[in-house]
């Protein structure tokens, strides 16, 4: 029997998503074709559209689908290119897909600031103002941090910019936010917010990316015209049709399984914090599916590899790091034995005690044969 516990690096595809996949698959014409079928296709992307709209609190027309957080990021990030130069900031901690592009204009000439987190791994709103300057253009702070789970204020620093200058365009990775906590793209404020469908039930390869109305960014991809010219490519029907699927199912019953994974989380922290006495927290964090743990002085990678062979599956991090050291935990300012033994528990839909348990027995294993050869 095996036990997942990395729902933050992606989540099992939903049945119902798979079913609307399968027959949107069967339905196979081109919603921009248009004969009979093919404007049939065209319906069912407007009404799926409007799920992601309604989830998100925006119109329709503010919905574009795209294949991943990824790939909003890096249009969200690209506003900048439209000025040529100027001033960016964004924070450490960002996803690797905000992070490398971001690395890129610096590179051409632009000058970016990284705000620094605090050991909890949040940034500070003072900080943010601190950092506006006359030729700021891109803001980017993610909403809810991938290997920490902490919230950052992103409606008050983006209020802060607007009262700053009101050209600023701000940008939110919400991919670890959206269906893990309620907000809605008006509370944020913000201009354009990023979501991945693997990350909430729906097939790898389908995302969403809010801009609101009104902003002047320019499309990332050239070609057909699709997405009312702003996102060109033949739309991913089976994957947008699944997508919408999954948003429909977790906005179901979404507070009282926030509130279930909420106790989950804390009955974890009670029963590895009462069987493994070298492991500390470093973050339960704001939501309640991501916990950061540490084992100091251990190699985390050989306690997952260790854990994976017992059938209970998590991760050191992020899964875009590849077992690398993790930028996100040295931005806390960790001492070298609590990183190298950072792990990160993260909790979805299927998650019950049962998985917390194989966790902490196989643990309790691995204390009694690694801990004790690498001590």
């Amino acid at each position: 029997m095996t036990h997942y516990l990395d729902y933050a690096a992606t989540t099992p595809v939903l049945p119902r998503a798979a079913q609307a996949a399968k027959d949107a698959m069967e339905r196979f014409y081109n919603p921009s074709s248009q004969y009979p079928p093919g404007l049939d296709a065209a319906k069912e992307l407007t009404a799926h559209r409007r799920v992601l709209a309604g989830a998100l609190g925006c119109q329709p027309e503010e919905v574009f689908f795209t294949s991943g957080g990824t790939e909003g990021d890096n249009w969200a990030v690209s506003w900048a290119k439209q000025r040529k130069k100027g001033h960016i900031i964004t924070t450490a901690i960002e996803h690797p897909a905000v992070l490398e592009p971001v690395k890129a204009l610096e590179g051409q000439g632009f000058d970016v600031t990284y705000l620094p987190v605090d050991r909890a791994g949040r940034i500070r709103v003072e900080d943010f103002k601190a950092a506006l300057r006359e030729d700021t253009v891109l803001c980017s702070v993610m909403l809810v941090n991938n290997e920490l789970g902490t919230l950052q204020p992103v409606g008050e620093c983006c209020a802060a910019a607007r009262a700053w200058n009101r050209d600023i365009f701000f940008h939110t990775d919400a991919v670890q936010a959206f269906l893990k906590l309620p907000f809605t793209v008006r509370d944020l404020g913000v201009d354009a917010l990023s979501i991945s469908g693997h990350k909430i039930g729906a097939p790898k390869g389908v995302g969403a990316f809010y801009l609101k109305k009104g902003s002047r960014l320019k499309p990332l991809l050239l070609g057909g015209g699709q997405e009312r010219g702003m996102r060109s490519g033949t739309e991913p029907t089976p994957l947008i049709a699944a997508l919408a699927a999954a948003v429909e199912e977790g906005e179901r019953g979404l507070k009282a399984e926030l509130e279930r994974l909420g106790r989950l989380q804390d009955y974890a922290v009670e029963a590895l914090e009462a069987a493994i006495p070298e492991l500390r927290v470093i973050s339960k964090g704001d939501v309640p599916h991501i916990l950061a743990l540490t084992l100091p002085g251990y190699k985390s990678e050989v306690v997952v590899r260790f854990l994976g062979d017992r059938g209970v599956y998590l991760s050191s991090g992020s899964a875009c790091h590849k077992g690398k050291p993790s930028h996100v935990y040295a931005a806390l300012g960790l001492e070298k034995p609590w990183l190298s033994g950072a792990l990160r528990v993260s909790l979805g839909k299927g998650s019950v005690r049962e998985d917390v348990d194989a966790l902490v027995q196989a643990l309790k294993d691995a204390r009694a044969v690694l801990f004790t050869s690498m001590s």
